[in-house]
């Protein structure tokens, strides 16, 4: 460096400057911020979807992404990142910048992973901002129509009876549909074993085959079999009955107080979202659940849409997070 060079870097006068042309790029730093997230979006937005395309997870997806996209006049595209059980889509939102450009849609597998996944590659609790609840839908225990039984409490007493207990399926280990009845189990100390399932198909068709006497699954899918009469609706899991099978009474009323297990649908941002983009896709998803077209949609599978705002959704995933890692580690749960 020359002398000159050397002398302006040590002058006080340059120090001044130097330290005022930082302090002014500091204090525009948050104005810029504010800026950009008032006049967001400003490029296509990605919505991450960690499933598949088809099911119930990917097509609410892709109704707020349709609606947004119409509010805000610019693509928003629901990518399809699906795999272990969610967690490749769900880890590339957790690494994306809080700009509101890159955002997750996912199932009940964000709450119950963290509880029976010990080596997930994300912070559940601390890596996401929860925007809003976009619907929930309960699960029904069912059997099959050789199980003589025909309310919870039968099914309980009938289990009890059993030499070895009564086996009831699912479509995998550690989903929303397992935990419903390790809940069930925990809750009533009944006699219960779980066989899992790579998937719902083949479940259902040992359930229809009388190679299982039990099942919980979705209502979406079980009510037109319950309507059939090709299997009998034991209870639902929710707090209320499902508007999809009305006649059938909910686990809870039936000697379960507290019970409750739904499967929901989530949209979050990686951690650290700015507030106010926060509550502005709130607003946005709860009205995109809500549309009269929508309700009507989503009352034909029993599922029920979203009216938490930010705060409280955020509130309910936390509770979610503590009650299936409580469930979870009763009940000894746990996927390698």
């Amino acid at each position: 460096m020359s002398k000159h060079r050397s002398f302006l870097a040590h002058s006080p006068v340059f120090k001044g400057l130097a330290t005022a042309t930082l302090a002014i790029g500091a204090a525009l730093l948050p104005a810029a911020g504010a800026q950009a997230q008032e006049h967001w979006p400003q490029k296509p937005v990605t919505i991450v979807v960690p499933f598949p395309a088809g099911g119930m997870t990917d097509l609410l997806a892709r109704r707020i992404a349709r609606d947004m996209q119409a509010e805000f006049k610019q693509p928003f595209v629901v990518d399809n990142r699906a795999g272990a059980s969610g967690q490749i889509g769900t880890e590339i939102v957790a690494r994306a910048n809080p700009d509101g450009y890159t955002l997750l849609v996912t199932a009940t597998h964000q709450v119950i992973n963290p509880a029976v996944r010990p080596r997930l590659p994300y912070n559940a609790s601390k890596d996401f901002t929860p925007i809003a609840l976009l619907a929930t839908t309960p699960n029904v225990l069912v059997v099959n129509n050789n199980v003589p039984v025909s309310n919870l409490q039968e099914f309980l007493a009938y289990a009890k009876k059993q030499k070895d207990g009564l086996s009831f399926g699912s479509s995998s280990i550690g989903g929303a549909t397992h935990m419903s009845g390790e809940l069930l189990r925990l809750m009533t100390n009944a006699p219960l074993t779980h066989i899992p399932y790579k998937g719902a198909a083949p479940a259902l068709s040992d359930l229809l085959g009388g190679q299982i006497p039990a099942l919980f699954h979705d209502v979406m899918t079980m009510a037109p079999y319950v309507k059939d009469g090709k299997v009998k609706a034991i209870g639902v899991t929710s707090a209320r009955r499902s508007e999809a099978l009305p006649n059938v009474p909910t686990i809870a009323e039936q000697g379960v107080p507290g019970y409750e297990a739904t499967t929901w649908i989530g949209f979050y941002g990686p951690a650290n979202l700015p507030r106010p983009l926060v509550e502005r896709l709130n607003r946005d998803a709860v009205k995109s659940m809500n549309s009269p077209e929508s309700k009507a949609n989503l009352a034909q599978s029993g599922t029920t849409p979203g009216t938490l705002n930010a705060e409280q959704f955020g509130a309910f995933v936390q509770a979610e997070l503590t009650k299936w890692k409580r469930v979870a580690t009763e009940a000894r749960v746990k996927v390698e």
